[in-house]
Parts: C-alpha cells; sequence; structure tokens
C-alpha cells in the first residue's frame, strides 16, 4: 500500500479515502494536550489555592474536569478536534467518515483507561501497530478513526517541457489517470513521484526520474500541448 487510506462507500456510490494517523502523530497530539492540562491545571490550582478548603474542593473538580471533559467535549463540538489534534492537523470521525457525536467522543475517551494499561499506553500502542487503520481499543469500540485533516490544493499544471505520445492505445480511465498525475505529481516528493511512475513502467519503459518525466509527456499530450 502507498498509503494507510481507509477507503468508505458512501450509500450513493462514492468513494472516500480517509488518511488514517499513525501512532507518531496522535502522541505528539496527546503531548501537546498533555501540557495544555497540566498549564490549566497549575493555573487553577493557584488561583483556587487562595480560597482555602472551599479552593481545594473547587480544585477536585477542575481536576474531572480537565482529564474527562477536556477531550470528549472538544471532539463532540470542535470538528473532532483537541487542541493538540489542531496543532497536528488530526481530528476524529467516524468510521464511515461522518463527524463524531457525543456517544462515540466520550466511549474512546472513556477507554482510555484501557489504552493506558499496564502503562505508557502499551495496549493501545500494540492495538494502533497491529490495525492497518492505526486504531487503538477506544476507537474500534466506539468506531472512530483519527485522520489526517488535509486540505484541498490547487492541482498544479504538469511541466510543459515535453510532449510524448502513449506508446499504445489508453482506456479512458487510464488518459484521466496519467493526466491527474500531471497535475497532482507536482505537489508531490521527487520520491513520491518516482514511486507512483514505476507502477506504469510497463507503459513508460522506464523508472525512477525517467518514468516520472516520460508521464508527464504523455500527460502533455493527453492535454493537447503540442
Amino acid at each position: 500500500m502507498l498509503d494507510t487510506y481507509r477507503e468508505v462507500v458512501t450509500p450513493e456510490g462514492v468513494a472516500l479515502h480517509l488518511p488514517a494517523a499513525g501512532p507518531v502523530p496522535r502522541a505528539v497530539a496527546w503531548a501537546i494536550d498533555l501540557c495544555v492540562r497540566m498549564g490549566v491545571l497549575m493555573v487553577a490550582g493557584m488561583i483556587l489555592g487562595l480560597l482555602g478548603g472551599m479552593g481545594a474542593g473547587a480544585n477536585l473538580i477542575v481536576m474531572f474536569a480537565v482529564y474527562w471533559a477536556y477531550p470528549i467535549v472538544l471532539e463532540a463540538l470542535w470538528n473532532g478536534q483537541t487542541v493538540g489534534k489542531k496543532a497536528m492537523s488530526l481530528r476524529v470521525v467516524a468510521a464511515d467518515g461522518a463527524p463524531v457525536g457525543w456517544l462515540a467522543a466520550i466511549t474512546r475517551n472513556l477507554l482510555r483507561t484501557v489504552d493506558m494499561l499496564p502503562f505508557g499506553y502499551a495496549v493501545g500502542l500494540v492495538s494502533c501497530l497491529v490495525d492497518r487503520h492505526g486504531r487503538r481499543l477506544g476507537d474500534l469500540v466506539a468506531g472512530t478513526l483519527v485522520v489526517h485533516n488535509e486540505r484541498e490544493r490547487d492541482a498544479l499544471p504538469a511541466p510543459a517541457n515535453a510532449v510524448l505520445a502513449p506508446p499504445t492505445g489508453l482506456r479512458p480511465a487510464e488518459q484521466a489517470a496519467i493526466v491527474a498525475f500531471g497535475e497532482r505529481a507536482p505537489l508531490l516528493t521527487p520520491s513520491r513521484q518516482a514511486e507512483l511512475a514505476d507502477i506504469v513502467e510497463p507503459l513508460t519503459r522506464a523508472r525512477g526520474q525517467a518514468g516520472v518525466l516520460r508521464l508527464y509527456g504523455m500527460a502533455n499530450w493527453l492535454l493537447g500541448r503540442r
């Protein structure tokens, strides 16, 4: 697999590709959220500490809210994101790509107590590594998925430095795929361009950067750039 995409087909027959997030960006997002929580608790502790015994009781309520309500409320009301997920361009969605609801947000966060066992999120890490879409146990039970919150980018035209007619006749779907490569490949890294071009080596009869340039040439030819 080139990417860890989860394909979901809607009732209308539209295929959605959800870019599942792995354990590393999720761990970084969790660390950011932990820093936010600790900051809130420190400020609240200093303020409530001035109130004596009443402040101590209120501080316990704040601790409970920060630990449990923080991720649940934000994920349910803020497009499936917490501060950490927002910083890492991640968000939680339902398994079918729909926005996450209250029940799913509550379930996946309550089950963190299981994912943290026996220490350091060991169970959750093993689950993320075993599951093909990087889901921890809380996600599996709640039917949720953490995905990269990708933004739609404008396609760039294929570099008009070569024009090459395909050596064989191509079906409409194959022509569309080559044109799409020519428009989107400039947004990719050279290694990913070569990786994709190597798939159609029987057509380009070249590998690596040479294959990329030939695909660009074919895309230009199909677009009428003579």
